[in-house]
């Protein structure tokens, strides 16, 4: 079994893979692990049989190499197994692991051969997608308020438009990014998750055909002032990878997140807004919206 470094390329051949997926964490979305690429991180991915096994790389942290849980088509690793192919692909743990694998198995059986400690900077926020295209009731109150602000002030001007994200918009896509990165400092920590989510976001709109990835874009009065884009993640659920807007504008991102959850979830139970990477404001703004549940991820050390 051989490791070779996963680049965009290579999404058609190993997209297959990904046909059945059940995990519910985002980082089991193909185009989330062939993105989250940089000069720090590299994913890496071998082919066992109908199994997918994908590992990170670190430059600097070699501390943090790991794999995933394996991806199959019809395969299932349980705890003995799982513990027997980290030791022979000589790695020490695994990230994300969804805690339903905890629960599928038993943490006790789990224990016996790992060690397992919880990730919580990437534990996933999960909503009902009726609940964010319609609003209802009290406790979307002052969202729906927002966005008649916004409506009366835009939309109800014909200042507005929406269109399905194209590669022809990708150069437009990525200078309103960059705009949107200096009002909220992406750059202030090289090495940080927000920086590294920069660089992914960036990866993921060139590529966004290739990744065969849904998204939506607005504008106001010509100028692209938010972007979403989403995937299918299981058989009921898809996940909102990206979704960007400017703060400034009062109204524009309750607006645009109805709108998202309106148009690329058509036909799925549920919407994966995926973690807060422990950033304050950012878990305000999950929470605000009234997740359904979370999906925890731990950490599977080899004992």
């Amino acid at each position: 079994m051989k490791f070779k470094p996963i680049v965009p390329s290579d999404f058609p051949k190993l997209k297959k893979f990904f046909q059945r997926q059940r995990y519910r964490l985002c980082v089991y979305s193909l185009p989330s692990i062939i993105a989250w690429n940089s000069t720090e991180f590299q994913p890496y991915a071998a082919v066992d049989g109908k199994s997918l096994i994908v590992s990170g790389e670190f430059a600097t942290r070699i501390e943090y190499r790991h794999l995933m849980l394996p991806v199959s088509l019809s395969k299932d690793y349980p705890p003995r197994q799982l513990h027997d192919l980290a030791v022979k692909l000589k790695f020490d743990k695994y990230w994300f692991v969804p805690e339903d694998y905890l629960q599928q198995y038993g943490k006790t059986l789990v224990e016996n051969f790992f060690e397992i400690k919880e990730q919580k900077d990437f534990e996933d926020y999960i909503y009902a997608t009726d609940d964010l295209a319609l609003l209802k009731g009290n406790k979307y109150s002052r969202k729906r308020n927002l966005i008649h602000q916004f409506e009366r002030s835009y939309v109800d001007r014909g200042r507005v438009t929406i269109e399905r994200m194209a590669p022809s918009f990708i150069s437009e896509c990525i200078d309103f990014h960059e705009k949107w990165c200096e009002e909220r400092n992406c750059d202030m920590e090289e090495d940080g998750e927000i920086f590294c989510e920069k660089q992914a976001a960036i990866n993921t709109i060139e590529n966004i055909d290739l990744f065969e990835l849904d998204g939506i874009l607005l504008r106001i009065d010509g100028e692209i002032n938010a972007f979403g884009i989403a995937s299918r993640l299981t058989e009921n659920m898809g996940a909102l990878h990206f979704e960007k807007a400017f703060a400034s504008i009062k109204g524009l991102y309750q607006f645009f997140d109805r709108e998202c959850a309106r148009r690329l979830f058509t036909g799925l139970t549920y919407i994966n807004k995926e973690s807060d990477m422990n950033v304050p404001g950012i878990a305000r703004a999950k929470k605000s919206y009234h997740p359904v549940m979370t999906v925890k991820s731990y950490v599977l050390t080899v004992r």
